[in-house]
């Protein structure tokens, strides 16, 4: 019997093609029609090409490596702490208590205000980008050429999705260079492969530079790092032989190995004071391959020869692209703008491999729904590791009688990220009931209710304990103190915000069916709270964001300057208990026409087109995925626009959740693609699951 995954991608299959089953999409002709490419050199190139696994990336320049441009190698386990500011010990981190403020007349303690251990637990951890590998170049008489983008001509760039190799070739002074680039799928290695009659003549070869990593300059897009530094970290070659070298790169308390393995070379440090190495082929052969990997220094070696990265790359991509979920809206589809549609939706995937394993709600919900539980199981882990400090945090911290209050911004250790937006906002706290229910929908067993069972009920918990009972009005008010999920009301003076009470309803909605599959008694809090919580607020036939804030606040920038959260009543969320579908139609359109646009960012589209498409307007949810401050660049990255660097890839991750919802449909619609136009769009989907 096949298991329930493969019965329900199946199943979806079927319901597409009906009785053109047998014609499966041509998914590879399709990928590879989108292989990115560059052309000629710029000096103010903001993007590199990727290759990466999705725990480690590599950002390559025209070059396919990083002789003109530092981009960053980044990696899900290379971070590390800044030294401790003069005076401060890590006996005060440890007792760092933030400010208390009154719930309902009862003080909670929050993880902001202290002064310099604050902004030294902000800014620590940070991510480390682990070193540089570029070209290098010397004359005939062997002096060492400092080479810009001008010195090279004839110069082409292409990255074979279907592979994950990066393939960039150029003419340097009449000799022509050609390098590949891939990442192995289960380590921090990079294979390269070079080619030129420069290798021959001795005249080509490598370096590797290392650069300081801090908590000053987190968004430093797209470069990380200070190359200048060099006094403050050290490098050592621990080892080096005919054909590997080792280097260990110390910053701080934390360290990082480097190593170089395959056609034989020699290796040398540049200079006592600098951090960069060079890397000349022993062999005078029109060929040099090589790998570099970067690990943690007492990691188990995974070093594999370049030829085996090149073959590990291949193999994972290619599973990748046929094991799971795909979506063609470009064969058949007469609309202009299916072209696009479909570039974005082929490189949001690619680049959500290569970078986001790792990363939360925007960032990860899709691959739920793409059927990349392989993916989504390596980071939605956090919940079970985070759930005894989450606890602590809620019950030993705070004083909630019980539950689990999840952070909104976390590190390694799972502690909540300070800052006041960070510590008072709530609406992450049913994330988690989400995905529980979304893999239960894909494996409906009772290893699914167990595995997920303390997370749903110390999370619902903690909601019914947050949810405070109002003597006056007899109902559960939510809040204050408490930032809306746009983040630009008062704390003080927010109550009963309209998403947060639906998504309340909603998650406590789940985990009470959670818990009665288990043979469980719901919690008697659960429901009190469940079928007493506030109404969702309403002035004028729309929903308004909170309980109280002024009529007028549909013309007040104050409010309508940021993410437009409300059309998320009916669109991302589905239709919840007390929802009036109408309003939130109604409150959906004035959005359009009253928020402002221009400064919405990111995920804020997706959500727009959620929206549109969940209230039957499909041509208004196309619109805003097409919408001309919702770019992509030539690479498929994600341009943050006037409030985030680029790339911003919850925009990237929100992209393909609309995309799987307006393809795929959602629980109660019906038809094909009921998100698309049924005029000019032709929507064709494998192996995706229905959303809520």
């Amino acid at each position: 019997m096949l298991p329930p995954l493969f019965r329900t991608a199946l199943a979806l299959f079927l319901l597409a093609y009906g009785t053109h089953a047998l014609q499966p999409i041509d998914r590879r002709s399709l990928i590879k029609r989108f292989n990115p490419s560059r052309k000629g050199f710029d000096p103010n190139a903001s993007t590199p090409m990727q290759v990466g696994n999705g725990n480690f990336a590599f950002g390559a320049d025209l070059t396919g490596l990083q002789m003109l441009l530092p981009f960053a190698i980044m990696s899900s386990w290379g971070w590390k702490n800044d030294t401790l500011p003069a005076g401060m010990t890590q006996q005060d981190v440890e007792d760092y208590r933030g400010v208390s403020w009154l719930n309902h007349g009862r003080p909670v303690e929050y993880d902001f205000g202290g002064g310099g251990v604050e902004q030294w637990l902000i800014a620590n951890p940070n991510r480390v980008n682990l070193g540089r590998v570029g070209l290098t170049f010397w004359s005939e008489e062997g002096t060492k050429y400092d080479i810009t983008g001008e010195d090279l001509v004839d110069t082409h760039q292409e990255l074979d999705l279907w592979t994950g190799t990066l393939t960039s070739q150029f003419t340097f002074q009449n000799s022509f260079v050609k390098v590949e680039t891939a990442v192995a799928d289960d380590s921090g290695s990079i294979g390269i492969a070079i080619h030129s009659s420069l290798l021959g003549s001795g005249r080509l070869g490598l370096f590797l530079d290392f650069p300081w990593n801090d908590g000053k300059a987190k968004f430093s897009a797209p470069f990380v790092g200070n190359w200048n530094a060099t006094a403050n970290h050290t490098t050592v070659l621990k080892s080096s032989g005919d054909s590997s070298a080792n280097i260990l790169h110390t910053l701080d308390s934390s360290a990082f190995k480097t190593t170089v393995e395959g056609n034989k070379f020699a290796i040398s440090r540049d200079g006592s004071s600098s951090h960069r190495y060079t890397v000349r082929p022993s062999k005078k052969s029109p060929t040099f391959s090589v790998t570099v990997n970067y690990a943690l220094p007492d990691d188990e070696p995974k070093v594999a020869s370049p030829q085996a990265v090149f073959d590990s790359s291949a193999k994972a991509w290619e599973g990748y692209w046929t094991k799971s979920g795909f979506v063609d809206v470009l064969t058949g589809s007469t609309d202009s703008r299916a072209e696009e549609l479909q570039r974005r939706i082929i490189l949001s995937r690619y680049l959500m491999r290569v970078n986001e394993a790792e990363m939360y709600f925007w960032h990860s919900a899709h691959w739920a729904l793409w059927n990349n539980w392989d993916l989504l199981r390596r980071s939605s882990t956090i919940y079970s590791r985070f759930l005894s400090g989450s606890i602590a945090r809620a019950q030993v911290q705070q004083g909630w009688s019980a539950g689990a209050r999840w952070p909104k911004m976390t590190d390694p250790s799972g502690r909540s990220a300070p800052g006041q937006i960070n510590n008072l906002l709530i609406w992450q706290q049913p994330h988690p009931l989400i995905f529980a229910l979304y893999e239960y929908r894909a494996f409906p067993v009772k290893a699914t209710l167990e595995k997920w069972r303390d997370v749903v009920v110390e999370t619902a918990n903690w909601m019914s304990a947050f949810a405070w009972h109002n003597a006056t009005t007899g109902v559960y008010d939510l809040g204050p103190p408490m930032y809306v999920a746009s983040e630009d009301t008062s704390p003080n003076v927010t109550q009963n915000p309209a998403l947060e009470l639906a998504y309340w309803r909603l998650g406590l909605s789940i985990a009470s069916s959670w818990v009665v599959k288990l043979g469980e008694e719901v919690p008697g809090e659960w429901e009190m709270v469940a079928s007493n919580l506030a109404e969702l607020p309403v002035d004028n036939g729309t929903y308004a964001v909170y309980e109280g804030i002024e009529s007028d606040f549909w013309t007040d920038k104050a409010y309508t300057n940021d993410h437009p959260t409300l059309v998320g009543l009916h669109g991302w969320l589905p239709p919840t208990p007390g929802l009036d579908v109408s309003v939130a139609k109604a409150t959906a359109e004035k959005v359009w026409t009253h928020w402002n646009v221009s400064n919405c960012w990111g995920w804020d589209f997706p959500m727009l087109a959620m929206s549109a498409a969940r209230n039957g307007d499909p041509e208004k949810a196309i619109d805003w995925l097409l919408h001309p401050l919702f770019a992509f660049d030539d690479v498929g990255m994600p341009i943050g626009g006037v409030r985030v660097p680029t790339p911003y890839f919850p925009g990237s991750g929100a992209l393909l959740l609309a995309i799987a919802m307006m393809s795929t449909g959602w629980d109660g619609s019906n038809g094909n693609a009921p998100g698309f136009p049924s005029t000019g769009w032709n929507v064709r989907v494998e192996g995706l699951s229905k959303a809520l």
